[in-house]
């Protein structure tokens, strides 16, 4: 299975790919979507893991966009609400339920909210790329 993360921060992508890669799983980061665009423009990939507040095109348009082109890839988008230092940090905020429903209702087919468990996002891909 290949699965690509687009996220930002890079810290998330790291933690990301540390915790999915495996012997049957390769994992390739990007930092924003048009690196996720010309990574899916190479090769093949099972399951895009994208957050939501990205530079440049957002994950709304970027979900949209991977919908109408590579309609077999799995989506999972993920979202902490943007704009909050650690200390700030409210996942249950409106904004995040709001990034997070946009994103369901632009194609992804599973949505986490940030932060979240290993055993979740594991969980999501399995049930959209079971092995």
């Amino acid at each position: 299975m290949r699965i690509l993360v687009i996220d930002d921060e890079s810290f998330v992508r790291q933690a990301i790919e540390r915790v999915l890669v495996s012997p049957s799983t390769s994992v390739v980061a990007a930092s924003d979507a048009a690196a996720g665009f010309a990574v899916l423009l190479e090769s093949p990939i099972d399951v895009v893991i994208i957050d939501v507040v990205l530079p440049g095109m957002d994950g709304v348009a970027a979900i949209k966009q991977m919908r109408r082109e590579y309609p077999d890839v799995r989506i999972i988008a993920i979202s902490g609400g943007g704009n909050f230092g650690l200390n700030a940090y409210q996942p249950e905020a409106i904004s995040t339920t709001a990034y997070l429903a946009a994103c369901k209702a632009a194609g992804a087919d599973r949505v986490l909210a940030k932060p979240f468990e290993t055993s979740e996002l594991r969980a999501l891909i399995g049930q959209l790329h079971p092995v």
